[in-house]
């Protein structure tokens, strides 16, 4: 298959592109470069530096002659969505909706997104929840993500476009930028490997479900050959407090210093944990690495990262 990575140069977009390289397929990378970077694009793969509103953007995916986009380039920021949910909407929904039309006039066959099991489900009534629960997000990137999966209802239905929505966990791992509000484990990291205090928010028993990126990325590869339509969770369904994630990455580093807390912000959710038994069942998908083990790899990639650095 010839495949087309939307933000293939960030953080997970770059670990589906090396899955999907692995699995045997051509990729092309579409990412304007304003988070990723070019040094995470497989050397295998072909990059286009191009914003996904624009019209060159368009025209590949229209004249690209691609089987499948896997479109992972977004607004990810839920403050910044806040803030301005106008930009949001315009790169989230705008810029989706600016592909899905470019899709449809190529013959595109198979349509990726990368939705969210925790803004798009809001505060839960089950945990971990499923599929079926209700979508009910608090926050403008979360609406953006709903809304983008019912557009991709109506491309399915009108326009006979096959889709699916992977609706991930708080996805951690080697490549993750530190300086995003969503990157609480390489800013973890980062701060335990030079031995420096992390800071809770709160009390630390604010819930989420880590999974790692690498099995995020094979959840996507999976989810391209399949003929499923509609979203799936790709998350552990297991629940780990901020407390434990701080101390987890403390073993992974060897960090001495002790976590300080401060008071906890406006808004933030107190729990968050997904069911990922439907795509067990559709895909065959199963988180295979633990978070201690995630932990660890993701410590050592940023060791490495500090050491060149010196």
């Amino acid at each position: 298959m010839k495949v087309l990575i939307t933000g293939g140069a960030g953080f997970i977009g770059s670990h589906i592109a090396d899955g999907v390289l692995a699995a045997g397929h051509e990729v092309v990378v579409l990412d304007n470069l304003s988070s990723g970077k070019r040094e995470n694009v497989p050397a295998q793969a072909t990059l286009v530096e191009a914003d996904i509103r624009s019209d060159e953007a368009a025209r590949l995916v229209r004249e690209g002659g691609f089987d499948a986009v896997i479109h992972q380039a977004a607004q990810i920021d839920v403050r910044k969505s806040v803030t301005d949910p106008r930009f949001d909407a315009d790169v989230n929904l705008l810029g989706m909706l600016n592909l899905l039309e470019a899709a449809v006039a190529g013959g595109v066959q198979r349509f990726l997104f990368a939705s969210s099991g925790g803004a798009c489900y809001g505060e839960q009534d089950v945990y971990p929840a499923p599929e079926s629960h209700p979508t009910r997000p608090v926050s403008p990137y979360g609406a953006s993500k709903a809304a983008g999966e019912l557009y991709l209802g109506y491309y399915g239905f009108e326009k006979k476009l096959s889709w699916c929505a992977l609706r991930y966990a708080n996805v951690y791992g080697p490549r993750q930028d530190p300086h995003g509000e969503a990157g609480v484990v390489a800013i973890f990291t980062g701060r335990c490997l030079k031995d420096e205090s992390c800071t809770i928010f709160g009390d630390g028993k604010q819930t989420r479900d880590y999974v790692y990126v690498g099995d995020v990325a094979r959840a996507n590869v999976l989810a391209l050959t399949s003929d499923y339509v509609g979203p799936l969770n790709v998350g552990t369904g297991v629940e780990t407090d901020v407390v434990e994630l701080q101390a987890g990455i403390a073993r992974a580093t060897g960090a001495k210093t002790p976590a300080a807390f401060a008071p906890p912000r406006a808004g933030e959710q107190k729990r968050s944990c997904i069911d990922p038994a439907k795509a067990g069942a559709v895909l065959g998908w199963k988180p295979q690495v633990s978070l201690q083990q995630g932990l660890e790899r993701t410590a050592a990639f940023f060791r490495e990262l500090l050491a060149r650095a010196a």
